[in-house]
């Protein structure tokens, strides 16, 4: 009897603390350079990542495809690990950072849009993985059971939610699920690269019907839908350094590797439309490509697991007295019931709206944070329980930041004309640019004006 008890006291699992938005404390920061390489590399490793490489041709070239992603890679994965850089130096997750440039309600809109972005990925992630499960089915057990897979993976995406990042970075990602994803997505490149394909693919030209710009706006919209939960991880670094280093390598060798790999499948085997479906099928073409299909659709559970695991957390930014296990579950659910109704027709434009919101909204925090704090937030920049300073007293007291508000707007605008306009030119690059000036002027402007009253003006 007493053995039966030691036994099961063993197997026992003890769930995870559920940490919610308050800053990690030094000592609770246990992930280093690797596991952030790891768990980031990971995220960039997907179906839908395939699926946003093959938009790119034939409009673009090969040779011009691979330069797009290469550039548009560094200027999305810059952005995503200056923001996880933030996060780690504060210990709080990035819709709380967003407290210090809009203010505590201002950052509830942010919050809001956030919430709204990890729910159309979890539910188009979720929606990729039944569909492809469907096209395993079929072949091997001859019927899609399309509501089956979309169950089951519902359920395995919660309980990695519900482990949280440390328990899915050290006990599921580095044991075991990034190596063997590794050596299919190695298996599957060395096929398509072979027997002489690679030469061919790039001398073949472009259609020309996609500006070369725009597809670097499409690229950069896969780090950057990223942006708004990179803190929620890199505020359990041990170091900042590790934090920007191990976010900034991992994702961007995964987002280079698998955006060229969706081109080189439409050009290599002749895909002829970029759904996940047919992608399932080119990919089960390949000579050993039913057991590499098998291996990237177990990984794709990862990336669902970090949009409901931050849709929690963002959610808490506003309602911090709110269950954070009982919000993924109820995350989750939404996002099953959604992931029945979407069309890959609305997978380019949530691509485009995802680019223009963040985008813009990282030009306001990196002014604040690299400019006028000086890679500084206070507990109360972010908490407000005082204000940190005269000048933060306004937004203290009102909650609101005006010019961080104005500036957001303004940069959301610019990309949207920019993307429609003059698509050549690209959006992100100005959209930044532009909300990044706006805001330091705008906190120029009104430090000026509280200072007036002082001098009797």
């Amino acid at each position: 009897m007493n053995s039966i008890r030691l036994l099961i006291r063993r197997l026992h699992i003890q769930a995870p603390p559920a940490w919610g938005i308050e800053p990690v404390p030094e000592a609770k920061r246990t992930l280093r350079a690797f596991d952030l390489f790891v768990l980031w590399s990971n995220l960039g490793l997907g179906l839908l990542v395939l699926q946003a490489g093959a938009l790119l041709v034939p409009g673009l070239s090969l040779r011009a495809a691979i330069a797009a992603i290469v550039v548009g890679t560094i200027i999305g994965t810059l952005l995503l690990a200056l923001t996880g850089l933030v996060g780690s130096d504060s210990g709080a997750p990035t819709m709380v950072l967003l407290r210090a440039v809009l203010g505590q309600r201002g950052s509830f809109l942010p919050t809001v849009l956030n919430v709204i972005q990890l729910v159309g990925w979890t539910a188009f992630e979720l929606w990729v993985i039944a569909v492809t499960a469907s096209r395993i089915s079929q072949a091997v057990l001859g019927a899609p059971l399309y509501t089956l897979w979309l169950i089951v993976g519902t359920i395995v995406c919660l309980l990695l939610a519900l482990g949280g990042p440390l328990v899915v970075v050290r006990d599921w990602l580095e044991k075991f699920g990034i190596w063997v994803v590794y050596i299919a997505s190695v298996w599957i490149t060395v096929y398509l690269i072979g027997s002489g394909r690679i030469a061919r693919m790039l001398a073949q030209p472009g259609s020309n019907q996609m500006p070369f710009w725009l597809a670097v706006d499409l690229v950069v919209a896969m780090p950057v839908s990223w942006i708004p939960l990179v803190a929620d991880y890199t505020r359990f670094a041990r170091r900042t350094p590790g934090a920007f280093w191990g976010t900034f390598a991992g994702y961007a060798l995964a987002n280079i590797w698998f955006y060229a790999l969706g081109a080189l499948f439409v050009l290599g085997l002749g895909l002829s439309e970029p759904t996940p479906d047919a992608i399932a099928l080119a990919i089960m073409s390949i000579t050993g490509g039913l057991l590499a299909l098998v291996v990237i659709l177990v990984d794709e559970t990862d990336n669902v697991f970090a949009d409901i695991y931050s849709s929690a957390v963002s959610i808490q930014n506003i309602f911090p007295r709110l269950s954070q296990r009982w919000l993924i579950v109820g995350v989750t659910a939404i996002s099953a019931a959604l992931a029945a109704t979407l069309t890959m027709s609305q997978y380019y434009d949530f691509l485009l709206l995802v680019g223009s919101v963040f985008v813009s909204l990282f030009g306001i925090l990196a002014a604040d944070y690299f400019v006028l704090r000086r890679r500084r937030y206070t507990e109360a920049d972010l908490y407000g329980s005082q204000p940190a300073s005269a000048s933060a007293a306004s937004v203290h007291e009102t909650g609101l930041n005006p010019a961080g508000l104005a500036a957001w707007f303004v940069g959301v605008v610019v990309y949207h004309v920019m993307a429609r306009v003059l698509p050549w030119l690209g959006a992100s690059i100005p959209s930044f640019a532009a909300t990044f000036v706006v805001y330091l002027l705008l906190s120029q402007v009104a430090r000026v004006a509280r200072r007036a009253p002082a001098t009797g003006r």
